[in-house]
């Protein structure tokens, strides 16, 4: 049997600082291997069939850390939408930033909108960065947005609730990965991930690659997916 590639893999990318710490590094020499690992699975992820990739870069919690090292992350953030937008491009990904950017300097909030439009027409992927997200928070801004549009309990379904969250129309993720061992998702897709495979790897994200995801796929094909019918 042909093994199946999940069209919607979302990944929380933990263990950098574990990762420096083990190697007697920096913080964010850390993080900065971390940057570039994304950029070797996320391509190896489309090119085996992924359509949709999701990362957790930045939660809400995040904010708690050093100045250091939140100033450092920004500054990855920038180099994401600023110049490896463009490699994406020529990899006809598109690049979505979920989460509330509002707390984002004007910088990166205007490289975030370029970003989405220049690669809005690319059709080979999707590439979902998280940012300033909490999967209560994404909820939470749902209703409010509701609310404000004056959608009426009739016309509220999950259909139309979808349409409010960061994710769109996107489907759910069918396969949830995170890193470093910890089995906890953190707020990560909370409305999305209710149905999705789970698989934690001891793993730190740095040392994450094409082989270790093609394990977390492996496992995927031996789980039966019920989806609570039988």
């Amino acid at each position: 049997m042909d093994k199946i590639i999940p069209k919607h893999i979302g990944i929380i990318l933990d263990g950098n600082r574990r990762w420096a710490k083990k190697r007697g590094l920096t913080t964010l020499q850390g993080h900065k291997k971390g940057f570039d690992i994304l950029k070797d699975v996320a391509t190896y992820a489309f090119d085996i069939g992924v359509n949709t990739l999701t990362v957790y870069g930045f939660s809400t919690e995040n904010w708690n850390r050093s100045k250091e090292e939140v100033a450092y992350l920004m500054d990855l953030f920038k180099l994401l939408v600023k110049k490896e937008v463009n490699t994406l491009s020529k990899r006809n990904i598109r690049l979505k930033i979920m989460g509330d950017i509002s707390a984002f300097d004007d910088e990166l909030r205007q490289g975030i909108i370029d970003a989405e439009e220049k690669t809005k027409d690319n059709t080979k992927g999707l590439l979902n960065v998280c940012l300033n997200y909490g999967g209560r928070l994404e909820i939470l801004n749902a209703v409010k947005n509701i609310i404000k549009d004056k959608i009426g309990p009739d016309e509220l379904n999950e259909k139309s609730f979808r349409k409010y969250l960061y994710s769109g129309d996107t489907p759910d993720p069918e396969l949830i990965i995170r890193t470093s061992g910890e089995k906890r998702l953190s707020g990560f897709l909370t409305w999305q991930s209710v149905y999705s495979e789970l698989y934690f790897p001891n793993t730190t994200w740095p040392d994450f690659d094409a082989s270790e995801l093609d394990k977390a796929i492996d496992e995927f094909n031996k789980r039966q997916r019920r989806f609570g019918g039988n």
